[in-house]
């Protein structure tokens, strides 16, 4: 029987790779509304802003979408090279962060290729899905987010690490969500012309 506690994954220790359960993002149903953010960021920290969330809504206004990010769980696991293994991955294949073992050196948000986890306050926040219950699905009343527990196809982020290394969180979140999105928005302008 598990304790519902996390195997750490220190240095030197394997990556799970196939471990079940995800959030998918249809950006075609995203308004923009943010309650996704606001949920998140009162349900783990008791406050509201966007540093407190675990899922950013970037808005690109150059070609008018709204695209949340947050962990892709991506098959890299380039945030678990944690020096101290304060980075742990969950029974779900989510990543958790041990705040006791974490010296907020920032590694984790330097090596995350999409900007999926960032510190405030010297402490990492990722998405961990919240133990198999997403808040931020929950409050999604567009169907943007759903949670898929048995998802168990990795992103790979690889290529994303090279183009957005040393960038900030906030840079490299855009750049995911305009390459994201980018298709959707040529789709909806072609649907306008013809």
């Amino acid at each position: 029987m598990s304790s519902g506690r996390p195997s750490p994954r220190g240095k030197g220790q394997s990556r799970q790779e196939g471990s079940n359960g995800m959030i998918s993002i249809d950006v075609s149903k995203c308004s923009g509304c943010k309650r996704c953010e606001v949920s998140c960021s009162f349900i783990r920290t008791g406050g509201i802003g966007r540093a407190q969330s675990r899922i950013k809504v970037m808005k690109v206004e150059e070609i008018g979408i709204d695209f949340p990010v947050l962990c892709q769980l991506c098959k890299e696991r380039f945030c678990a090279d944690c020096p101290e293994g304060a980075i742990q991955t969950g029974e779900l294949g989510q990543i958790l962060v041990d705040a006791s073992l974490c010296n907020g050196c920032g590694l984790c948000e330097r090596l995350c290729p999409i900007g999926a986890i960032e510190l405030n306050k010297k402490n990492p926040y990722v998405c961990d899905l919240c133990e198999g219950d997403p808040e931020c699905v929950k409050e999604c009343n567009l169907g943007a987010l759903r949670f898929e527990p048995e998802k168990r196809n990795r992103v790979i982020l690889k290529t994303w690490a090279k183009k957005n290394e040393g960038l900030s969180p906030d840079e490299k979140r855009l750049r995911f969500a305009v390459s994201k999105a980018a298709h959707l928005r040529k789709q909806w302008t072609r649907s306008r012309r013809t």
